[in-house]
């Protein structure tokens, strides 16, 4: 009987005693997430350390996750106080050549146009809401959470989130980063029902050389105007251009590298395994869960399709023909978006390169991201 009672006890002391079907299904979703990571290579940096930071989450017991254990020691010091989403747009800004847009401004517009995904998205969300389908239901902030998966833009999706609905941060960051690894899967087919042949085969004037000194004032005079017009999206584009900054001077290499490797590895290990704490059973086995997937893939959908109509609608009033694919780029997936629009460019003419020119609203769609996430956060945020 002794026995018995001691081998009771030490049961009750381990995970198998305690575990949930619930807790099963997430460590399941977690290992199929690593093996899109390391299997089919899509965003391999962060969505294995999302995986993993999920698996640890799910060990019953060891409670990793709560606000004493190791998970949740570094989402407090990161997430909650928004660091990590910054210290990536530093390491971002110090990777981003900036030149392409300064060459050629209205591509602006292109990288503006793709943030209306954002905005659609939000008005589907409510709209849900209002339709009382169950527990598919938003709140404002909450909506606008969700909306900011159409900026693909994984740390400006986790830094508005943070700040505005937390409790849905891991639902938003997988999804977010889901969506920005799928971009080669899900923009060619948006691309080529919206364009013709002969526009897919528009070539584009060689790009004039920018000079050093505009690629040092660009983020200077980007920073001025955000923090004059748009305060509330300081801290992202602050990030961002002084990341560029640091990398344009041309008198601080060492820093420069660091922010491009060693810095931006750093923080992408524990943004990854701090949001993946995020991934509790309790938190993402809902039905709110699966809307925000559905309205997620909405949401980069329409940000893609914006961006490829816009530059259709442009060419109506210019001289100078833009080759609608690069609007598809208008999505701040950097560089893959680009990438993307060169690779469907090519196939259609093989000497039509477009991935300087798609580069123009590619960066002009981070900074786009991150002024749509600043105008949410001055009309929700206080």
């Amino acid at each position: 009987m002794d026995i018995t009672v001691a081998l009771t006890k030490i049961l009750h002391t381990t995970s198998l005693y305690a575990i949930t079907w619930q807790q099963l299904v997430m460590i399941g979703v977690c290992l199929f997430l690593l093996w899109l990571g390391i299997k089919k290579q899509f965003e391999p940096l962060l969505l294995i350390p999302i995986a993993f930071g999920g698996l640890l989450s799910n060990i019953p017991v060891a409670d990793m996750a709560g606000p004493n254990g190791f998970l949740g020691i570094v989402y407090n010091a990161g997430i909650q106080t928004g660091l990590f989403p910054l210290f990536i747009f530093m390491a971002v800004g110090a990777m981003t050549d900036f030149g392409p847009l300064i060459a050629n401004p209205k591509m602006a517009l292109l990288g503006g146009a793709a943030q209306f995904g954002i905005f659609a998205t939000l008005i589907g969300a409510i709209a849900m809401t209002n339709m009382h389908m169950g527990d598919l239901s938003f709140t404002m902030k909450q909506a606008a959470s969700i909306g900011i998966i159409g900026g693909a833009d994984g740390p400006t999706a986790i830094f508005l989130t943070s700040r505005l609905a937390p409790e849905l941060l891991g639902a938003i960051a997988v999804a977010a980063y889901s969506y920005m690894a799928l971009v080669p899967i899900i923009q060619p087919p948006i691309m080529k029902l919206l364009t013709t042949e002969a526009e897919r085969k528009i070539k584009m004037e060689q790009l004039r050389p920018v000079t050093k000194r505009e690629k040092i004032l660009f983020p200077l005079t980007l920073l001025l105007l955000c923090a004059f017009l748009l305060p509330d999206a300081a801290p992202l584009i602050g990030a961002l251009t002084f990341g560029n900054l640091i990398k344009e001077s041309g008198v601080a290499e060492r820093l420069s590298k660091t922010l491009q490797n060693e810095f931006c590895n750093i923080v992408t290990i524990l943004l990854g395994l701090s949001v993946g704490s995020k991934l509790q059973a309790s938190q993402f086995l809902t039905a709110q869960t699966l809307g925000i997937l559905v309205l997620g893939v909405v949401a980069f959908s329409i940000a893609t399709a914006s961006g490829v109509l816009m530059a259709k609608l442009m060419n109506l009033f210019s001289k100078t023909k833009i080759n609608p694919l690069i609007g598809s780029a208008g999505v701040s997936a950097v560089p893959m978006a680009a990438r993307v629009s060169n690779k469907l460019g090519l196939e259609y003419d093989k000497n039509n390169y477009l991935l300087m020119h798609a580069m123009g609203p590619n960066v002009a769609g981070v900074i786009g991201s991150a002024v749509a996430a600043g105008i949410l956060l001055s009309l929700l945020g206080k």
